[in-house]
């Protein structure tokens, strides 16, 4: 391991804390070492691979693709058929997201990363505000405390995170940011220049944050009365994550815009959405405001149509609910009486674990020395959110180590 952990060190850029285990092959729900030790994935690239690493149709479909030689990217001025049949079945899964006029179609623009697409969402929340009168440049949007989305400048120009801004100024202006899953504070918070909202309908980075029941309805009425744009960054808890294919669907909302990514490709390729419906996208998205060489090219919606056929006919949204209320069942009991955990909260498989110190990272060390890969989240939170594919004996061999880990 020394001299590929040198390259590492020595050739790329130290952006990550790296945990010492080098990965030389992952297939499904488990991660293997160079010398061999298996470790049951429980970060799962941070919802990258819900299907499970490695899917068999996945990588099929994708194989099958370059074979054909349909893969390569060709010019985003020609049509192509993986393209649009990506497009399609994707507009087709999310909801209508202008439920007042069945007639609307969903429109996505696809880009390569979620970042890439949090800054699509915010181009078209500006375009709104600006269509509706707010004057070019004065245009704000509501953002919430403790938020992750992304780490490009404008992004994180409204980080709470002092780390991901500081020495990277001037910042972006244009954002108020609140507290999360206050109503109150996002109705304070609006004035004449208020184009829009973007949330994280559960936080991720945040430290695996449930908003209280109601926050995403009161949200759309918000948003509604006051006509802003209502986008919701679904790129970690889409998809079945929660145990729902969406998130806002636990609350019986749809937002005016969505955005995901991730486990959109199944964890092959890079790729990313936004979705709104087609009336904003064609007053906004007109031929040269936008573009992405790579954005939606063959491979990648190869990659998304055998991805989101797999979330769809292996029922992976029941799965993670189903497997989730065992999770969360079985660690409420078991750390009922613990003296260092302060609570457990999720849905479906997006758990945390919070402990009291605050060094949940510490904890994820031990179990890693277990046979556990997972992460902290914001510091103080064990987080859990393996492969939407894990079984009962994946489940006990999990919740084994933290039995140990935490006892």
């Amino acid at each position: 391991m020394k001299i590929f952990e040198n390259f590492e060190n020595v050739y790329g850029a130290n952006h990550y804390d790296r945990q010492r285990v080098m990965v030389t092959k992952a297939e499904g729900c488990w991660l293997t070492d160079i010398e061999g030790k298996r470790y049951l994935d429980c970060l799962a690239a941070y919802s990258a691979v819900n299907q499970g690493h490695n899917h068999p149709y996945i990588k099929k479909y994708v194989m099958d693709t370059l074979d054909s030689n349909k893969g390569s990217v060709v010019s985003n001025v020609v049509y192509n058929e993986l393209s649009g049949e990506f497009l399609r079945k994707l507009s087709l899964m999310v909801p209508i997201l202008s439920p007042n006029i069945p007639s609307y179609t969903n429109k996505v623009l696809l880009k390569n990363g979620g970042t890439e697409s949090v800054e699509t969402a915010i181009k078209a929340m500006r375009h709104f505000g600006w269509q509706k009168g707010i004057p070019d440049g004065k245009q704000e949007i509501i953002v919430f405390d403790n938020n992750f989305h992304g780490r490009m400048i404008t992004i994180v120009s409204f980080s709470s995170s002092e780390k991901y801004r500081e020495g990277f100024g001037p910042t972006t202006p244009g954002f108020i940011r609140v507290r999360y899953s206050d109503l109150s504070a996002v109705e304070r918070s609006i004035n004449k220049y208020t184009c829009g909202i973007l949330v994280e309908p559960m936080q991720g980075e945040g430290g695996m944050q449930i908003p209280k029941e109601g926050f995403l309805r009161g949200l759309r009425k918000i948003a509604t009365e006051n006509e802003l744009m209502l986008v919701f960054d679904e790129i970690q808890v889409g998809l079945g994550r929660t145990g729902k294919m969406f998130a806002f669907e636990h609350e019986g909302v749809v937002p005016d815009g969505l955005i995901l990514g991730k486990a959109i490709s199944g964890g092959l390729i890079p790729m990313s959405a936004f979705i709104t419906d087609d009336i904003t996208m064609n007053s906004i998205f007109t031929p040269g405001k936008d573009g992405s060489t790579y954005g939606g090219y063959p491979l990648a919606c190869a990659a998304g149509i055998a991805a989101l056929t797999v979330i769809e006919e292996e029922n992976l949204p029941q799965k993670s609910a189903e497997q989730g209320a065992k999770l969360l069942d079985t660690l409420k009991i078991m750390t009922k009486d613990l003296d260092c955990v302060k609570e457990v909260r999720g849905k479906g498989l997006f758990i945390g674990i919070e402990v009291k110190d605050g060094k949940a990272m510490e904890y994820c060390n031990k179990l890693l020395d277990q046979g556990v890969f997972t992460n902290d989240s914001h510091g103080h939170t064990i987080r859990i959110s393996p492969p939407l594919i894990i079984n009962d004996q994946e489940l006990h061999f999990l919740t084994s180590a933290l039995r140990r880990v935490l006892i």
